[in-house]
């Protein structure tokens, strides 16, 4: 019976399963909320290389500034394990070895992240000194 179908027939259900749009879409999103505050740190950056120590605290600590060193962190560590997740499924093939990578990309994105979130409210709340 398959003798004769359609080559269409005989391609439907093999092609995407169309799961990798919402990645594709979070991405694209990522980068684009990372646009405007990769040139806000930058301009940071050029404004804290003229202040001492204490002149960085004070910067930090300024409720927009934190707020927007914590938004660029998890927004550049969300896209960075993304990023990693698209590479590893697309090139990686060993089912084992894929799923240990992920695991590792998560983790490690996770406690990275985080400890870059803590210390940045860390100094923002006065712990710093």
């Amino acid at each position: 019976m398959a003798g004769y179908r359609t080559p269409l027939g005989r391609a439907r259900g093999l092609g995407a399963a169309h799961h990798g749009a919402s990645h594709w879409l979070a991405e694209r999103i990522s980068a684009i909320a990372l646009i405007p505050l990769v040139l806000w740190a930058i301009f940071g950056v050029l404004r804290l290389a003229t202040l001492d120590y204490e002149g960085a605290v004070v910067w930090v600590s300024s409720p927009l500034n934190a707020v927007l060193l914590v938004l660029l962190t998890a927004t550049a560590f969300w896209h960075m394990h993304a990023g990693m997740r698209v590479i590893v499924e697309d090139y990686i093939h060993k089912t084992l070895t894929k799923a240990v990578l992920l695991l590792l990309n998560l983790f490690i994105g996770i406690l990275v992240g985080g400890l870059a979130i803590f210390s940045i409210l860390k100094v923002a709340l006065g712990g710093a000194l």
